[in-house]
């Protein structure tokens, strides 16, 4: 009798778990999906308070200490570690490579993307539904917004400094703007190329600590970061610029070996010799014409000795060393010489010609300045100046970016207004599509979603977020699509008078790559680790 008592309670609890493991099976996947939005939406809360003119900046220490408010840079320098958290900082990176502003909005726009889908999800909404709504709905609020933007001619310098003047505001050296503004037009206007594409790569920034960002200046020519090296010439007129890859220092084997010298008539001949081949190569140099030298750094061995240099200061060759890897392609594109990588192929034509190289120095700092190159390339150099290097770095951030805002308006040239007012456009007119759409559900939570930057902007700002969005959409369903958050008044104004512009592809850009993110955070229903 016990033992027909005993079987089926024995059977019950492995039926009982099983059933469990299906349950655990199938619930996987949601767990999944949470665990990859409460991950990514940590990211988008840790920069949202950085949004705006009167966001705050964060301190990032580590090896080094950095401070900024630019998101990009922020998530650059943070320990992120989740996989799903991670591709936040990917977004991030791809919005500064295709638009170079607008990387906090991006990642704040992606986080509320995917509150959104979280809403969604517990209603019972399929992810592949909200994937394909969201990418539905960014198409649509793409199209609305080239609808209301502005077109831009690169003529119109006056709103080419109101976009720059825009993206700077949000900066630590906004206070400044009014003279970074022209200076970031007038470098990005100097490198436009005939295909109007412009390189970032061909604006040099060189940064010297000592007086304010008010003495920055956008230099005619080129400024070179190196000094000149002293015992030679500081100032040389119709200059003949060389540049040198190879040494100007005895010739060492490619093999480590001992000489031992036991007699002075061999050591004397030794040094004999040295001084003959440095002479020699010193002397076919100067033979050439040229009359400034710039000398490549090395990893193996000195680039230059002592001897080398006395014999270039003798010949009145004015020597400029240490010149980076990195730099030899803008200094070859700015000077209009070639890299000359050995000394037998050192000749006139490889030289670079100039009306003037000199060393200056003003604020406590010295630098190199070639003016009046001749067959010069399309670059521009700018000499920034701070207190010191994290107000430096932090200047040189924000110019970064000011420069990609006025690239984008080369690239596609249109504008429309900020503080907010987009978004809140976009939101409406998503509201009314949603009407008309089989998954308007889904429309709706994308409309919603966009009034993120209007809320998190008067947050930052201080103002009430419900009364100010609610008076915005007001505003707008009643006809002014300009309207926007005006942060110095703390109230809303129209956008257009107030100058707060910004290029179109900033704002779509950031609509598609975040969407694009949400959606592959969507598709994904379990997290595997690798072998």
């Amino acid at each position: 009798m016990a033992g027909t008592t005993t079987a089926p309670s024995k059977a019950a609890p492995s039926a009982a778990s099983s059933k469990n493991d299906t349950f655990n099976q199938k619930d996987k996947a949601t767990q999944v999906r949470l665990s990859n939005i409460m991950a990514a939406k940590a990211v988008a809360d840790a920069i949202r308070t950085s949004l705006g003119p009167r966001g705050m900046d964060k301190m990032i220490y580590g090896k080094e200490v950095v401070i900024s408010n630019d998101g990009a840079t922020i998530l650059k320098h943070m320990s992120v570690l989740h996989p799903a958290a991670r591709m936040l900082v990917d977004l991030s990176a791809a919005q500064d490579v295709e638009a170079g502003d607008g990387t906090t909005s991006v990642v704040v726009l992606a986080g509320s993307l995917l509150t959104a889908a979280q809403k969604l999800l517990k209603k019972g909404v399929h992810p592949t539904q909200i994937a394909e709504g969201f990418q539905r709905a960014a198409a649509e609020a793409v199209k609305i917004l080239e609808d209301i933007a502005i077109p831009v001619n690169l003529d119109n310098r006056e709103a080419l400094l109101k976009s720059a003047t825009t993206s700077l505001s949000s900066k630590v050296v906004a206070q400044y703007s009014n003279v970074l503004a022209p200076i970031v037009v007038d470098s990005v206007l100097r490198v436009v190329n005939m295909e109007h594409n412009v390189d970032i790569s061909d604006i040099r920034i060189v940064k010297k600590i000592g007086g304010t960002i008010d003495d920055t200046e956008l230099v005619p020519g080129l400024v070179l970061n190196q000094n000149v090296i002293p015992g030679g010439p500081t100032r040389v007129e119709k200059a003949k610029i060389g540049l040198i890859q190879f040494q100007l220092s005895p010739p060492k084997p490619d093999m480590d070996n001992q000489v031992v010298v036991n007699d002075y008539r061999q050591m004397d001949r030794i040094l004999k010799e040295e001084r003959a081949y440095l002479l020699n190569l010193v002397k076919q140099i100067k033979k050439a014409g040229c009359n400034v030298l710039l000398i490549q750094k090395s990893i193996l061995r000195d680039a230059v000795n002592s001897l080398s240099l006395h014999f270039l200061a003798k010949l009145k060759i004015m020597a400029i060393k240490e010149v980076e890897r990195d730099e030899i392609e803008f200094i070859c594109k700015a000077t209009g010489c070639k890299p000359i990588a050995d000394i037998d192929s050192f000749t006139e034509d490889k030289l670079g010609t100039a009306d003037l190289v000199e060393e200056v120095e003003s604020d406590g700092s010295r630098i190199v300045q070639i003016s009046g190159i001749k067959n010069a390339g399309k670059t521009a150099s700018i000499i920034m100046r701070g207190a010191n290097q994290y107000v430096l770095d932090e200047a040189e951030r924000s110019i970064h970016d000011a420069l990609c805002v006025i690239r984008c308006l080369v690239k596609k040239r249109a504008l429309i207004v900020g503080g907010g007012a987009p978004e809140i456009e976009v939101s409406l007119r998503l509201n009314e599509l949603a009407k008309a759409q089989a998954d308007s559900i889904c429309f709706q939570a994308f409309a919603d979603a966009m009034e993120v930057i209007p809320t998190t902007l008067a947050e930052n700002t201080g103002l009430s977020p419900i009364a100010i969005v609610t008076e915005l959409r007001n505003r707008h369903a009643n006809g002014e699509k300009t309207a926007g958050i005006n942060v110095r008044k703390g109230m809303i104004s129209d956008m257009q008078q107030e100058n707060v512009i910004q290029p179109l592809l900033v704002t779509t850009s950031a609509i598609e790559l975040a969407t694009e993110t949400v959606r592959m955070l969507m598709k994904i229903d379990d997290i595997l680790a690798s072998r």
